[in-house]
């Protein structure tokens, strides 16, 4: 392991501990690093995994509750990195994790496996959740295509929702259907990081013949499937795009329009034109994907 990775880490773990410290008692900052040292120092098989099932017995499961200056200093240590909804159990139980030894990627591996396969739910979503944050992340592949197929939503959610990981290391076939995913399970897809850089044309195809299936089903679109639709829509997704244009909900309507905007054919700007309020909306800024979803909920 390079020194610049080893000083983040120890940084971040650093920054951990402050925001742990602000929620509990001193007693358990203290058993929490006589846990950390132990661990460091090779201690790493029954003990590990007791003190990692325990953390939540001394440390509660309250919000970490961080400031905008908390989540600022997150992001400059890791990039991507969004703790706003972590509770402190997670955090404790993520520098357990993080004081694992790391000098040898494939000894470290071999400890950190065992910790997936015997965890329960919530002890998963905290290690998908520090996937960002752990050495030789290339190497979990494998691991995270493993969150992405779970079957228990908050697991699935805690790697592809505000997690930076999926976006820096999933193959395309592996985004494709987490994205595909979000939608069959109702996770928002504008919490999922990198989200338009990693649109591609074949997840908007599989995107439309999602849609299809569900207009053939008399059940709504979800509105935001079409921001990674229209940067490649072709003529005949035009006519799809057309279509939401027409639709009664107000939702609908502006997702198709930002869809249009997005796309490079001539046709798309003339089927927008159409539509003079939702263009001028677009143009001067008021409606777009970013500020899509809050204005979906106040409508």
């Amino acid at each position: 392991m390079s020194a610049g990775i080893y000083l983040k880490l120890t940084s971040i773990s650093n920054l951990l501990r402050h925001w742990i410290s602000q929620k509990v008692t001193q007693e358990v900052v203290t058993w929490l690093d006589e846990k950390r040292e132990q661990i460091n120092s090779g201690v790493t098989g029954r003990e590990f995994f007791r003190a990692f099932s325990a953390v939540s017995r001394y440390t509660g499961k309250k919000p970490l509750e961080l400031t905008a200056q908390d989540l600022k200093t997150a992001s400059t240590m890791q990039i991507g990195w969004f703790p706003g909804h972590w509770s402190v159990d997670q955090a404790a139980r993520t520098l357990l994790v993080l004081a694992l030894p790391q000098e040898d990627a494939q000894k470290y591996l071999h400890i950190l496996e065992p910790v997936f396969a015997t965890a329960d739910v919530g002890e998963l979503v905290t290690l998908y959740q520090a996937l960002p944050l752990l050495p030789y992340p290339e190497k979990l592949r494998i691991r995270a295509a493993e969150g992405v197929r779970s079957n228990m939503t908050s697991v699935f959610n805690a790697i592809a929702l505000r997690n930076p990981y999926p976006a820096q290391y999933l193959d395309n076939l592996a985004w494709n259907q987490m994205v595909l995913k979000a939608l069959f399970v109702g996770s928002s897809l504008h919490l999922i990081q990198g989200l338009d850089f990693r649109a591609n044309r074949k997840l908007a195809r599989m995107l439309i013949d999602y849609a299809h299936e569900r207009q053939s089903a008399n059940r709504s679109v979800p509105a935001e499937l079409w921001r990674l639709v229209g940067p490649f829509a072709d003529i005949t997704i035009l006519g799809d795009l057309a279509r939401s244009l027409k639709d009664p909900d107000p939702i609908q309507q502006a997702a198709a329009a930002l869809a249009c905007a997005d796309c490079p054919l001539p046709q798309a700007q003339v089927l927008l034109a159409n539509y003079p309020d939702l263009q001028a909306s677009i143009h001067s800024g008021i409606l777009t994907w970013s500020n899509f979803n809050f204005i979906s909920q106040i409508k």
